[in-house]
């Protein structure tokens, strides 16, 4: 007899009750672990500060340069990518509540905008793009990570039908409860926190020695990747990718994968022509 695992974990942690004529607010597992992932990861990169000997004061603008970027990129991606009629009729959605929709593609692609940003002023510190971009794919991994954990307590980006024993049955979304589907936000999530290690990984061997733009090419391999192949066994988001045989995730991971890969070539380059002291 095949057993499947029954989710029906609720989205809230708790609520805080109605006081002054406001409220109640709920306090989800999603934006606890939204935030944990920046809590987290700040506190990665003060160590990775430390140790290469840069300027601890930059943390701060760091840590705002991503959290701006992420969530406006996200938002602005979700919209630009899914929903782009929502996008050019009102604007002002991206930044009115509620915050429903957020884009993976479209938070790296902020991220790395606000990363060109944040290091266009602080070359003379050694903060060049590739060398902070290259360490903040470490926090990266961890928030993604996080972040589709949250999805699963959302019950939200569910699998497509499965009979395989692991098979979630999410009582608390409507759409799909009926049958086992296949757990997509743990899988993704599961291969995050891989990553996160192997990138973690990488760079304590190799610290300030780290071939520039090699961990940013490992990360975009590895998670987009993934991402194109986890995307068959996912339940697409709008309705009109049912129309093409790949959908946006599936399009958006290919041009991602190519970069990914490009900057793993320059930075095997980049080693190969760093110049050889003699001793």
């Amino acid at each position: 007899m095949i057993s499947f695992i029954i989710w029906d974990a609720s989205p809230e942690i708790f609520t805080i009750p109605e006081f002054f004529g406001l409220g109640p607010f709920p306090v989800r597992w999603y934006g606890l672990l939204f935030a944990a992932g920046f809590l987290i990861g700040q506190q990665i990169m003060i160590h990775i500060f430390k140790k290469e000997g840069k300027p601890l004061e930059d943390i701060d603008s760091l840590t705002l340069y991503m959290v701006l970027s992420t969530v406006i990129g996200a938002r602005v991606g979700h919209f630009l990518f899914y929903e782009p009629e929502v996008l050019f009729r009102n604007p002002l959605e991206v930044i009115l509540p509620p915050y429903a929709g957020l884009a993976s593609h479209g938070a790296i692609i902020g991220i790395i905008t606000g990363l060109l940003l944040y290091s266009r002023s602080r070359a003379a510190s050694g903060q060049t793009f590739l060398w902070v971009a290259d360490r903040m794919v470490i926090t990266v991994a961890l928030a993604g990570a996080f972040i589709r954990f949250g999805n699963l307590m959302n019950s939200e980006i569910v699998g497509r039908p499965t009979d395989v024993s692991w098979g979630f049955i999410f009582m608390k979304n409507l759409e799909f409860r009926q049958i086992p589907r296949h757990p997509a936000q743990l899988y993704e999530s599961i291969s995050c926190f891989i990553l996160f290690f192997v990138l973690l990984w990488i760079w304590n061997r190799y610290k300030a020695a780290t071939p520039r733009g090699l961990m940013v090419g490992v990360f975009f391999v590895w998670v987009f990747t993934l991402r194109f192949f986890y995307e068959f066994l996912k339940e697409n988001q709008e309705a009109f990718e049912d129309n093409y045989a790949l959908n946006m995730g599936q399009i958006l991971s290919i041009p991602a994968v190519l970069l990914g890969v490009y900057f793993i070539v320059r930075s095997r380059q980049h080693r190969i022509q760093q110049p050889v002291h003699n001793r």
